[in-house]
């Protein structure tokens, strides 16, 4: 019966400490919006940071797998020796043709589609660019599969149609037309080596200007049939590169696994072993670092606030004292009163933090004018999306709750064992 009455007793005076509390943020309407502000400001800047990075990783993933590696890839193991020369007289699956590829690998559970490609060197006659790399795909299978415009989610085309089926046809990227001023109809006179090393003079026609966002290819490349550069480079039925693609992109382990089984002497590699995707794995160390220093300077602005607010009430802590109020209850109304104004703030900066990061993952940011437009060579569409995540919300809620709560401790249990004669002389 004690027990009861004690705890009873025990859930009234916590109850009252917390009316107190709300009382005591009500009473001052400056000192509760600049705690506010100070926990949301940090709430909102670890929500974006978190959104931004996660965006960013996303986008480098999601370009490598469509232009470079697939869910996973193959080549021949000479054409890894030598790949950045992009040599054609190595082609994958020991001159097996792509079709045969196709049919046998298409038959892995979890594939989606087998796709052949080819890439070349080529020299630019009559241009203001000299180089170029030619681009051997099969565009309708291609562009049905993947959207090349990451940024628009489309295949990419700004002007007229892809190279048709062995047709001598071109299509080159907006950044390539303005600097050699092509347009849909001119010819653009290439020179490239064969899988015989002989010398391969042809003009093939423009009939597409495409903006992939991706600045290597919109500067770089100029796409042709696949059919037609097979031929022109004596390669027969046969390709560079076998990219498959997977259902999901988790399934690769398993699909390579298969692959490898079924091609034994080329070389076989899932999307997450593409260099700028381990390199952003393993750089998420630096990232995590980062962003400790960000929460550390974003836990002093709140620390800063609260001990500003606890020595600007030491009369009112001495009030207290002398009113009877013990200790404890002077440090539980402070931690009250910085719980209900914690939760308000990281309220307030998820709120906003969900609007911007839900705008951000509609409407991109420019990367290019971000970056000054310097990472040519890196897989990441020109514009960066942000992503939204109920996940970060709810950490970058938790993040403002925990930590203002705890940075009031420490401040209020020192002003709690101050003398209350001593602390009403202040």
């Amino acid at each position: 019966m004690e027990a009861n009455v004690k705890k009873h007793g025990s859930l009234q005076s916590t109850g009252m400490l917390a009316l107190i509390a709300l009382r005591n943020i009500r009473r001052n309407g400056r000192r509760t919006v600049l705690c506010v502000v100070a926990v949301g400001i940090a709430v909102f800047f670890t929500i974006v940071m978190q959104a931004m990075m996660a965006g960013m990783i996303s986008a480098i993933e999601q370009v490598v797998r469509v232009f470079e590696t697939g869910t996973v890839s193959a080549v021949s193991g000479d054409f890894e020796a030598e790949k950045e020369y992009f040599p054609v007289q190595y082609p994958v699956g020991e001159g097996r043709s792509l079709s045969e590829l196709k049919a046998t690998l298409g038959e892995i559970p979890g594939v989606k589609a087998v796709v052949g490609r080819i890439t070349a060197f080529a020299t630019l006659q009559d241009s203001t660019i000299k180089h170029a790399l030619l681009w051997g795909i099969d565009a309708a299978e291609e562009t049905a599969l993947n959207d090349f415009n990451q940024t628009d989610k489309t295949n990419g085309l700004v002007e007229g149609r892809f190279p048709s089926p062995g047709a001598n046809e071109c299509a080159i990227g907006v950044r390539m037309a303005k600097k050699a001023g092509l347009r849909i109809g001119d010819r653009v006179p290439l020179k490239t080596v064969s899988s015989q090393f002989s010398d391969k003079l042809w003009s093939p026609a423009i009939t597409g200007i495409f903006e992939f966002d991706y600045m290597k290819y919109d500067e770089d490349v100029v796409i042709v049939d696949l059919g037609r550069l097979q031929r022109l480079l004596g390669l027969g039925g046969a390709v560079q590169q076998v990219l498959v693609f997977a259902e999901r992109p988790d399934q690769s382990r398993a699909i390579s696994n298969a692959v490898r089984e079924i091609l034994p002497d080329d070389v076989v590699r899932e999307w997450r072993d593409n260099y700028y995707v381990a390199m952003m794995q393993q750089s998420q160390v630096i990232y995590v670092v980062a962003y400790l220093v960000f929460l550390i300077v974003a836990s002093f602005l709140i620390i800063n606030t609260v001990v500003m607010i606890i020595h600007e009430r030491i009369k009112e802590i001495g009030m207290m004292g002398s009113l009877g109020m013990t200790r404890r209850e002077i440090v539980e109304v402070f931690f009250f009163e910085a719980l209900f104004l914690s939760i308000l703030g990281a309220l307030a900066g998820a709120a906003v933090g969900a609007i911007t990061t839900g705008i951000g993952s509609i409407f991109p940011l420019d990367f290019n004018a971000m970056t000054g437009g310097g990472f040519k060579e890196f897989p990441i569409a020109g514009t960066l999306y942000l992503q939204f995540s109920p996940a970060i919300l709810v950490q970058g809620f938790l993040f403002g709750v925990v930590i203002a709560g705890i940075c009031t401790l420490f401040p209020s249990l020192k002003s709690a064992f101050i003398e209350p004669v001593e602390a009403l002389r202040r």
